[in-house]
């Protein structure tokens, strides 16, 4: 216990002392240095934990480990297994198989090629539509308007368009935009198919608008106002505000929803199926975009149950490691540049 130098007999409690008892009872002392007193505070009290509490805190942390790894168990299970089903195409295949043009079951002849294409073709092209409407939503949901019945209407139609089954945005996309691209198609003088990588790749940019829109509204949301108000402040403008202030604070997690979207896009199925035109050609010509073509996902599972020998049925689920991979591929690059972001 620190003394002080004038106050060093009596011991006061400081919770005992009030500001009028304070003057009272120090004051006499101030002449006195042999009655002279010392104010301490009290000791916190230390927290005992219960044995109770130990093993809640051993088992929470056991749960969390075991689940942890659990997911990557289940992550190297699949990939395992896509590997080992993989095998008979591989030996049989080989490297040719991810650079053939030609999908002939009839004449065992397998190339995946055309379907890769196909893939990166519809999911690029729906994450070039979608990212301006997803940054749009979240920047007037998340800046301009976050509150209101406008702004829950805006967001329930969001969620929504989330939460709508694929097999119904095929069909409408097949009764209702097939014929309006169609038409585009006939004006601009290309074949007027209709189905095709572009009415597959304008479903998936409206099926996720959400993803990138429901994050990014997110972290707008969360950028401190202290940075907004200095801003204005300073006589910014909105515009100047949240091209200065708020897109760059929150560009490592913009870049987050715009990799989960794509992540989205790569693997739909139902959707792309029913509006891409289903060919295995390699699309072509200056109209390249309108041409029908197919996907990895679409091949697989339109042909899944027709795979009747040993290696039709094996270069189906090499296809399916081909996507796997692809997936993984774009995630790591996606994470390297949200990293170079968030360190610059």
């Amino acid at each position: 216990m620190m003394e002080s130098p004038f106050f060093n007999k009596e011991v006061i409690p400081s919770a005992e002392i009030t500001r009028k008892s304070w003057l009272l009872r120090v004051i006499p002392y101030l002449y006195d240095k042999e009655k002279a007193v010392t104010i301490v505070k009290p000791k916190a009290k230390t927290a005992n934990r219960s044995s109770k509490q130990i093993r809640m805190e051993n088992f929470f942390r056991s749960a969390l480990i075991w689940i942890a790894a659990a997911m990557v168990v289940l992550v190297l299970g699949i990939m395992v297994t896509l590997v080992w089903q993989s095998i008979p195409s591989i030996k049989a295949l080989g490297i040719k198989y991810l650079w053939g043009k030609t999908w002939d079951p009839v004449s065992d002849v397998y190339g995946a090629w055309p379907f890769l294409i196909g893939t990166l073709l519809t999911s690029f092209t729906a994450l070039i539509i979608s990212v301006p409407f997803s940054f749009a939503v979240a920047v007037f949901l998340g800046e301009y308007y976050p509150n209101g019945w406008l702004s829950n209407f805006l967001k329930n139609a969001v969620e929504l368009i989330a939460a709508v089954p694929s097999v119904i945005y095929g069909f409408w996309g097949l009764f209702v935009l097939v014929p309006i691209v169609r038409g585009l198609e006939s004006k601009i003088g290309a074949p007027p198919f209709g189905v095709g990588i572009f009415s597959a790749s304008l479903v998936l940019s409206i099926m996720i608008i959400p993803y990138a829109a429901s994050l990014s509204r997110e972290l707008i949301r969360l950028v401190p106002s202290h940075l907004k108000e200095g801003a204005y402040a300073l006589g910014a403008t909105r515009y100047e505000v949240i091209k200065n202030v708020i897109l760059p604070y929150t560009k490592s997690g913009l870049l987050a929803g715009v990799l989960l979207s794509l992540g989205r896009a790569l693997g739909e199925t139902m959707a792309v199926t029913m509006v891409i035109g289903n060919s295995s050609m390699l699309p072509k010509g200056l109209y390249f975009l309108f041409n029908p073509g197919n996907t990895m996902a679409s091949v697989i599972a339109n042909e899944f149950t027709e795979a009747a020998s040993t290696v039709y049925l094996s270069a189906l689920i090499e296809l399916g490691l081909v996507l796997f991979l692809v997936t993984v591929v774009i995630n790591m690059i996606g994470k390297r540049i949200i990293s170079r972001f968030t360190n610059e």
